[in-house]
């Protein structure tokens, strides 16, 4: 199978790398399609087959184009498959079908129902459940990522290492409310804060809190693009309305949310950012939630083997041998023009 990667952002990075390593590991051979403007952050550059022009991914005439955002160029060979860029189905456009794909790839059983529902209504895609491969890593070394916690722990002195990940969104960030009091629980707490920021955080934003960092050394800002690592390592999360809380708590580890609008909330949800000191004491020392987040885990994500691309690439290839690849995608005349806007007309 002759598949490509599509990052029409940097987060797809992250998200593809696993099913990468394993359509190489069964014998696939595999482009990324990564534009000019983010090359310069594409960290696989040295280590993985890939272009910036869309005439090369073309021409490549892939079997399956890998997707994690909302659309793809109709005109490109190749059953256009649906990744997902995060878990948050309460965020807008979720479950908004744009017609780019032809397979869903599905989370969990929530999701799953959703799109089946989906499906049905407009008749122009299938949907097939595998766990997300984003995860997979997230399963895989876990006692490596304990024991560097652990050290970096030690060498600052500190005894709780706890991750702020707050969303870029912003009708939903609670990165302006609670800048204050999370440098105030830095100072506080016995604890260590980490702060990772969305590739698409307003950089107004995140340049206040890189001038905050310099004052305060029990704080660091984690610029490594994938956050899996850091969400392995840390005791407890705070953030909002982020799809990577339920990254979080699929490792099953407590979170804190200011105003959350998940309609499936299982951690410590506060509605005032002055709430975040109590909320944190309580957090650390009583687990409430341990039950209600084994249920989240059983319908969100229930794949926990770290073979989530191997189930994804096992769907695509089932159904091609059903279906066939196709030439192109059927789109209507404003989407058709969008793809041609964004990404030039189809090759000659």
């Amino acid at each position: 199978m002759r598949a490509t990667l599509f990052c029409a952002n940097p987060y797809a990075f992250g998200i593809l790398k696993p099913l990468n390593d394993e359509l190489l590991n069964e014998g696939h051979s595999v482009l990324w399609f990564v534009p000019q403007k983010h090359l310069s952050s594409f960290p696989f550059q040295v280590e993985v087959a890939f272009t910036t022009s869309i005439s090369d991914v073309f021409y490549f005439s892939s079997d399956a184009i890998f997707v994690p955002g909302n659309e793809v160029p109709h005109y490109l060979p190749g059953v256009k498959v649906q990744v997902f860029h995060g878990m948050a189905g309460e965020k807008r456009g979720h479950f908004r079908i744009r017609h780019y794909f032809d397979l869903y790839l599905t989370q969990g059983p929530y999701f799953t129902s959703r799109f089946e529902k989906l499906a049905l209504k407009h008749n122009n895609f299938f949907v097939k459940e595998t766990g997300w491969c984003k995860l997979d890593p997230l399963y895989q070394n876990t006692e490596q990522f304990s024991k560097q916690r652990d050290e970096l722990l030690k060498k600052n002195n500190k005894k709780h290492l706890v991750l702020y990940a707050p969303t870029f969104s912003p009708s939903l960030t609670s990165a302006i409310a609670l800048k204050d009091e999370v440098f105030r629980l830095a100072q506080d707490e016995d604890i260590l804060l980490l702060i990772k920021f969305h590739d698409l955080m307003d950089r107004r934003i995140a340049a206040q809190y890189e001038d905050e960092v310099q004052k305060n050394s029990n704080v660091k800002i984690v610029k490594e693009r994938n956050i899996l690592s850091t969400l392995k390592m840390a005791h407890v999360m705070i953030s909002d309305t982020s799809s990577v809380v339920y990254e979080f708590t699929f490792l099953n580890k407590p979170v804190i949310t200011l105003n959350s609008r998940s309609p499936h909330i299982v951690w410590n949800n506060i509605t005032e950012p002055r709430q975040l000191p109590t909320a944190f004491s309580y957090t650390i020392t009583n687990d409430i939630f341990a039950e209600k987040r084994a249920e989240l885990i059983r319908t969100y994500h229930p794949y926990t083997d770290g073979r989530s691309s191997h189930r994804m690439i096992k769907a695509v290839e089932n159904h091609i041998r059903k279906h066939g690849v196709p030439v192109k995608r059927k789109l209507n005349l404003y989407r058709k023009y969008k793809m041609l806007k964004d990404f030039g007309p189809k090759p000659k």
